[in-house]
C-alpha cells in the first residue's frame, strides 16, 4: 500500500520513521505549506535520510499542489500533527482515503488546542482519536479511539509527550493494519456530544484568581508549557507554570502572594493556593525562587488580571 505522510515537527517524523521501519510503503512526505526557509522540519530531515521525496507547497489550495499529488498514485494520506486546511479534492485522492491524527476523544475538544481544553476544563481522561477526515474541522467518522487518564499534576507538556505522542504513533500503525486487512471501522461521531474551543492562546490564558482553585490549577497546567497562563504583577506579564494545589485555606484575598519562602511563592485563589514553580517574564523563563528574590515579591502583593 503507497502511503503518504503529511505533518510535521518529531510527531510526523516518528510517525514517518516507525511506518518505514516497519516495512510500509511510504513514497512521500508533504510538509505544512508556504514554509521554506528556516531550520528543516523534523519531517524532512526524517524523509532527506531515506531518499523519499519530501514536497512543500506553498498552497494546498492550487491546482499544482493537486496534480502533483495525485501524480504520486497513492493508496493512503496519514495525516499526522496537520494544521492547515487541505482540500477535500486531495484528501480523497488516494485509493484508501485518508486517516488524521487529534489528540482528543473525538467528538469531545474538536479544534486546535485539544489538549490544553481537556486539562482547562477539568476532564479526568482524554485520549486520541484516528478518524476520516471530511469537508469540516474533525468531524469525520472515527477509526479508533484510545483513553489516556488525567493525572492531579499533569499538564499539556506532560500528557502529550508522555502519552498522546507515543500511543498516537502505534495507534497510526495499528489504524494501517486494519486497513490493509479490510477491517477498519468508521464510526459516526455523536453530534450531541461534540464541543469545539478555539485556539488556547493569551485570549483566553488570562487567570481570574477569584475562581475556585482548582480551576485556577486547572488553567495553569492547561496552559503549560504554551501560552503560559498569566496574570500582571506591577504591570509585568507574568507566566505561571509547574503548579501545585496547596494544602489549607488560602492566607490572602484571591491574587494575592499566600506565601514566600526559599522554594518560591503561592498565590491565592477564592478557595485555597497555588503554589508556583515556574515563571516567564519578557527577561525568559526561570524558576519562582530567582523572581521572587529579584521582583522582591513578599506576602501581601498581587497578582491582577490586567
Amino acid at each position: 500500500m503507497r502511503i503518504v505522510i503529511m505533518g510535521q515537527a518529531a510527531f510526523g517524523a516518528k510517525v514517518f520513521e516507525t511506518l518505514v521501519e516497519r516495512g510500509e510503503e511510504v513514497i512521500a512526505a508533504w510538509l505544512p505549506q508556504g514554509k521554506q526557509g528556516g531550520k528543516p522540519d523534523p519531517l524532512r530531515v526524517a524523509a532527506d535520510s531515506r531518499k523519499i521525496p519530501a514536497y512543500q507547497p506553498e498552497s494546498y489550495k492550487s491546482p499544482e499542489s493537486l496534480r502533483e499529488f495525485r501524480a504520486l498514485k497513492p493508496d493512503l494520506l496519514i495525516m499526522a500533527f496537520v494544521t492547515d486546511i487541505i482540500p477535500l479534492s486531495l484528501v480523497e485522492s488516494p485509493s484508501q482515503g485518508a486517516i488524521c491524527y487529534h489528540p482528543s476523544l473525538l467528538p469531545r475538544h474538536r479544534g486546535g488546542s485539544a489538549i490544553n481544553w481537556a486539562l482547562i476544563m477539568g476532564d479526568k481522561e482524554t485520549g486520541f482519536s484516528i478518524f476520516w477526515p471530511d469537508a469540516r474541522i474533525d468531524t469525520g467518522p472515527v477509526l479508533l479511539r484510545k483513553r489516556v487518564p488525567i493525572g492531579p499534576e499533569d499538564t499539556t507538556g506532560s500528557l502529550y509527550f508522555e502519552s498522546l505522542f507515543p500511543l498516537g504513533v502505534e495507534a497510526i500503525a495499528e489504524s494501517v493494519a486494519l486497513i490493509k486487512a479490510g477491517r477498519a471501522p468508521r464510526l459516526v461521531q455523536d453530534e450531541g456530544l461534540a464541543t469545539y474551543e478555539p485556539l488556547c492562546s493569551d485570549r483566553v490564558a488570562g487567570i481570574d484568581w477569584g475562581r475556585p482553585v482548582e480551576e485556577v490549577h486547572n488553567m495553569i497546567r492547561g496552559c503549560d508549557p504554551q501560552p503560559g497562563a498569566y496574570a500582571f504583577q506591577r504591570g509585568n506579564k507574568v507566566r505561571f507554570f509547574e503548579a501545585r494545589l496547596e494544602s489549607g485555606a488560602p492566607a490572602g484575598a484571591p491574587g494575592e502572594v499566600a506565601a514566600v519562602d526559599e522554594k518560591g511563592f503561592a498565590v491565592a485563589a477564592a478557595d485555597g493556593a497555588i503554589r508556583i514553580g515556574k515563571v516567564r517574564t519578557e527577561k525568559g523563563k526561570q524558576d519562582a525562587a530567582a523572581f521572587t528574590a529579584e521582583a522582591g515579591l513578599k506576602p501581601g502583593d498581587s497578582f491582577t488580571a490586567a
